[in-house]
């Protein structure tokens, strides 16, 4: 198995999304992950990248969402990095929780958990915050 990396720097656009879903298509492809796993590897990776959009960068175009893809031996991990002022995701509220449960947003944290084996969060102090999502083959 031949490792790879690719980077990529998009603009904070809602478009950004599909791009970036895009990219990461190709890529698990060609590191000949299955197709459920992929499924969940994009779905993980839209609401990352919308949420880097929309709520780290306030869709302000002068900043930008990088992704880091590196397909391992063992895995597949994905790196989502904004520009923003950071978050901590112990603070999102519960979507299971009986309350939230008609709400139509809050579910992209819940989303990246489930659909990935191992989801972190970097909250860097001079800002931005960098979600990794690893998915083992």
């Amino acid at each position: 198995m031949t490792v790879e990396t690719t980077e990529l720097s998009l603009p904070s656009r809602i478009e950004t999304v599909a791009v970036a879903a895009a990219a990461v298509a190709e890529f698990v492809s060609r590191a000949r992950i299955s197709e459920d796993a992929a499924f969940g590897i994009d779905m993980a990776v839209r609401e990352a990248v919308t949420n880097a959009v929309l709520h780290g960068n306030k869709k302000d175009e002068s900043k930008f969402v990088d992704i880091t893809l590196k397909s391992l031996p063992d895995a597949v991990e994905i790196s989502v990095h904004d520009q923003g002022p950071g978050f901590n995701p112990s603070d999102v509220p519960d979507p299971t929780a009986e309350e939230n449960i008609l709400k139509t947003s809050g579910r992209g944290i819940f989303f990246m958990r489930s659909f990935m084996d191992e989801v972190d969060w970097l909250i860097r102090p001079q800002g931005g915050t960098t979600v990794r999502m690893l998915k083992r083959r």
